[in-house]
């Protein structure tokens, strides 16, 4: 039996990196940058006006004030598209939109507010420190400054800057192509008439909704049937469009389930009993060296469990994060629990308190149950190690926190 550590470093050594990729801006968002970028050019080119006004020397305007007004001819006017802005002369003023280039010789904007709005001549109202309402040359970025690291999440911010620096692409680690597939002759869709010795599928819309949340692609498949024909036609069509293809279901000892059989005619992949609960038995590997396989129970409890400690680090690690697991908390059980002899325990709970007072940790199960319920009543999972037969109400034990 392989212990959970053992497990989850298979997996994310068989779930390597993907490839950098260039990607437009508008799919890039959530990826993984994968290079360094440096500024093309300073950001402002030139001076400019950070809002609407009129451009003046500061010396010139020192003693206004809304009791003495100074006055200046508005010698010019400069929207933000002007590319030629001329030159300021002393006693004058050039009334520019926001985003203008200043004039030579112009060292601050005096707000439109600040004035009487004149066109001809203007009274300014307010005395301002030179460089006032101003955006310097190269104030945001300069040329050849490395303006986003290799490593970071691309987010609405970070597009803004490389938009801003004219760039429509992004070199990223691309987010994981996940197909997820739902095993069993037992099983159907959600949303039809329950038929007889059915169960509806719950656990491929769970595991698509947690690669979602982990920033993965999504293919839902559905429900594949335990027929080797049919899931091994499947399996192929999906190598297509897959990085990740994970199974639920098909994985217990009895016959009639195919999952094992099917994947070992054309996939390494290796089946082991794990020293989990809730779980035990799962697999890994890849097909043709063209996909990574997860193979999971289709109990959806442990389905969810198994993606949570070892599939959601691999996808991660495959987008190329370099954080890929979850910070656990400490907290104190507020009830007593007996653990499995040899097993690791990952039981729900729900986690209260804060770092000041401590965290309180309540199972929502009793032993042996895996409750769909419970589960989404949960927001964490309570880790109780191997070796621990027992825990009592006010023992400390590790928490992961899943509503992060």
């Amino acid at each position: 039996m392989r212990t959970v550590a053992d497990f989850l470093d298979h997996c994310v050594q068989v779930s390597a990196p993907l490839p950098p990729l260039d990607v437009s801006l508008d799919g890039a968002a959530g990826c993984i940058l994968a290079q360094a970028v440096y500024a093309n050019a300073d950001i402002p080119a030139r001076d400019r006006a950070d809002g609407d006004g009129y451009a003046v020397l500061a010396s010139d305007v020192a003693q206004a004030s809304a009791e003495n007004p100074v006055s200046l001819s508005v010698i010019d006017a400069l929207p933000a598209t002007a590319v030629n802005a001329g030159t300021l002369v002393p006693g004058g003023c050039v009334q520019v939109a926001s985003g203008a280039p200043l004039p030579a010789g112009a060292d601050t904007v005096i707000p439109i507010v600040f004035t009487n709005r004149g066109t001809a001549m203007v009274q300014i109202k307010r005395a301002l420190p030179a460089g006032s309402y101003v955006r310097h040359a190269g104030e945001d970025t300069r040329e050849g400054m490395e303006i986003l690291p290799a490593g970071v999440r691309l987010s609405a911010r970070h597009l803004a800057l490389l938009a801003a620096e004219g760039r429509a692409t992004a070199l990223v680690h691309p987010a994981p192509r996940v197909v997820i597939m739902a095993v069993g002759d037992e099983l159907q869709d959600p949303g039809r008439k329950p038929q007889a010795g059915k169960v509806f599928d719950a656990s491929s819309h769970a595991l698509a909704s947690a690669v979602r949340e982990a920033g993965g692609n999504v293919f839902r498949v559905g429900v594949v049937s335990d027929d080797k024909r049919v899931l091994r036609e499947t399996l192929e069509d999906q190598l297509v469009r897959a990085d990740i293809i994970i199974t639920t279901g098909g994985l217990s000892y009895g016959g009639g389930d195919t999952v094992k059989e099917v994947l070992a005619s054309f996939g390494s992949v290796r089946f082991d009993a794990v020293a989990l609960w809730p779980g035990r038995q799962l697999g890994i590997g890849t097909i043709n060296d063209e996909a990574v396989v997860f193979c999971l129970p289709g109990n959806p409890v442990a389905a969810l469990t198994a993606f949570e400690i070892f599939i959601r680090p691999a996808l991660l690690h495959m987008a190329g994060y370099s954080h890929i697991h979850r910070r656990p908390i400490s907290a104190q059980m507020t009830a007593a629990w007996t653990g499995h002899k040899e097993l690791e325990d990952y039981v729900p709970v729900r986690v209260v308190g804060n770092p000041n007072d401590g965290y309180r940790a309540t199972p929502l199960i009793e032993n042996d149950s895996t409750l769909i319920s419970a589960l989404a009543r949960a927001n964490g999972l309570a880790v109780i190690a191997p070796q621990t037969s027992s825990v009592s109400a006010g023992d400390s034990v590790p928490c992961i926190i899943l509503d992060s």
